[in-house]
């Protein structure tokens, strides 16, 4: 099966996908997180994260059990390809000793049911069939398409935040230290973007000049092919890792001594839509969980294993968004959380400064191209037809320009981060977080049932069995869509 669609890859043991799972979720988003939780107050921030981080995983179990229905139906193709083979083989022999009784009882007995007891791993994963090939199993054309539209937008929103966030940090970094002095931003110094950087050169100017240069330099590789190695995947883990450590430890010695300045309120409810786009955009993991649930070696305990992994995550968010509002003040909370960190009376060591306000340069510039050729892949199987091919200059060029373009004028408008990020996990985020897996699990489940019989059992099925965890689900979406938009119009209605 090496190079097929639904290649497993190289093996894992549960622990390690459960790192791999955590690393991929705790990403760019977490960097937003403290501003987010600042701005909407920590007791409404912690009740609203634990709400999404427990919604998520219902709809990761959501995924995997699609997942193992989707394995089962290519199980039972190619089961079924086989007894025709075999049947044709021995078709001469078997006429020959096969007698009226046994004829008799195997025209009566359904072939499904003999093949079901022959095969008691039938919903094993064993395959990875991606998110757009159980669309593909599952739902209509129309919802193929709309699937495909919900994830590029997705895509598109990912790529307009590392555009916006590289510059951003770039120009935080180089425009606040002047004078040689290399102490970055001070405590309560507000710059705006018509403030000059060097010389004659404001800032959003030098942020324009940053974001040409990040988009001539890794704009190309969305013309080729390119995938993340494992070493680049463990060095950029190992810095995010270490990045994030020295944060909480900062800020843990900085509260410890009674240097904290933060006092958070309660609750503030203007903060909370930018605070649900965040969180949503934080636990993003299930358009990526075929490739990472697959090769898990043994999945006797995976939905316990994910659960921890939810657990841990939501321990590290919390630790990582407690410590910081109370660590800083909250309108000194900047919307990349590195960025507090450039300051001489936060970090004595120069060093440490850099390393934490240029840390999302060179894990987000790792990640862009492989995302940008993941949505122009997208692109091409939105409109690809059975049997064609694109023209060179359509596959080429074309595709390639519609997905580098639009997410680099979105960043060359706005560096607002934490708004790009609400905006993307509020509305696509939260297509592919919860509406996807909700109609997957339910078209799987019915589909299930027509071709094994209602008796069928999916070994990966999720708790959440019950009809009513899919309603709840796509209420809470809904409800999710029309609050952001309501909040949006309300607020741009006042201005």
């Amino acid at each position: 099966m090496a190079g097929e669609i639904t290649e497993t890859g190289e093996l894992y043991s549960p622990y390690v996908g459960l790192v791999y799972m955590f690393n991929l979720i705790v990403g760019t988003g977490a960097l937003t997180m403290p501003k987010a939780f600042a701005t909407a107050g920590w007791l409404v921030s912690l009740v609203l994260l634990v709400f999404l981080g427990f919604m998520s995983f219902v709809t990761t179990t959501f995924v995997m059990e699609a997942m193992a229905a989707a394995n089962a139906q290519l199980h039972w193709k190619r089961m079924e390809t086989h007894q025709e083979e075999d049947d044709d083989s021995s078709t001469a022999s078997d006429s020959d000793i096969l007698t009226p009784d046994s004829y008799e009882r195997a025209e009566k007995q359904p072939i499904l049911s003999v093949q079901r007891r022959t095969s008691p791993n039938l919903f094993e994963i064993t395959d990875r069939v991606e998110m757009g090939q159980m669309a593909s199993m599952f739902f209509n054309k129309v919802g193929v398409n709309l699937f495909y539209f919900c994830i590029i937008i997705y895509l598109y929103g990912d790529l307009a935040i590392y555009a916006s966030a590289v510059p951003f940090s770039l120009m935080q970094v180089t425009c606040s230290t002047t004078d040689n002095d290399s102490c970055g931003v001070e405590a309560d110094t507000k710059y705006n973007d018509t403030d000059l950087c060097w010389g004659p050169l404001r800032r959003v100017d030098a942020y324009h000049i940053y974001l040409a240069v990040f988009s001539l330099l890794l704009g190309p590789f969305t013309f080729f092919d390119v995938q993340k190695t494992k070493y680049l995947q463990i060095l950029t883990s190992l810095m995010r890792w270490i990045a994030f450590a020295i944060m909480i430890v900062l800020a843990l010695v900085r509260i410890g001594r009674g240097q904290g300045e933060g006092h958070p309120p309660p609750a503030n409810f203007s903060g909370l839509r930018n605070l649900l786009g965040v969180c949503v955009y934080s636990f993003m993991c299930q358009h990526s969980l075929p490739s990472l649930i697959t090769p898990v070696s043994s999945k006797r305990h995976l939905t316990q294993l994910v659960f921890l992994d939810y657990v841990l995550i939501l321990a590290f968010y919390g630790l990582l968004s407690f410590t910081a509002i109370f660590c800083f003040q909250g309108d000194s909370l900047m919307d990349m959380y590195t960025l507090n960190f450039a300051r001489c009376d936060i970090v004595g060591l120069a060093a440490v400064r850099f390393f934490l306000g240029l840390f999302p340069v060179f894990t987000i510039s790792t990640n862009f191209p492989i995302i940008a050729v993941t949505l122009r892949n997208n692109w091409k199987t939105l409109f690809h037809r059975e049997g064609g091919t694109y023209p060179w200059v359509v596959d080429r060029v074309v595709f390639p320009t519609i997905t580098l373009v639009p997410p680099v004028l979105v960043a060359f408008c706005t560096h607002d981060l934490e708004s790009l990020v609400g905006i993307t996990g509020a509305y696509a985020g939260t297509g592919i977080q919860f509406v996807i897996p909700a109609f997957l699990v339910y078209h799987c489940r019915k589909d299930t049932q027509l071709a094994f019989g209602c008796g069928t059992i999916n070994k990966h099925r999720s708790p959440f069995r019950h009809t009513f965890w899919v309603g709840f689900v796509l209420l809470w979406a809904f409800s999710c869509f029309f609050f952001v938009t309501a909040n949006i119009v309300l607020s741009e209605t006042k201005l």
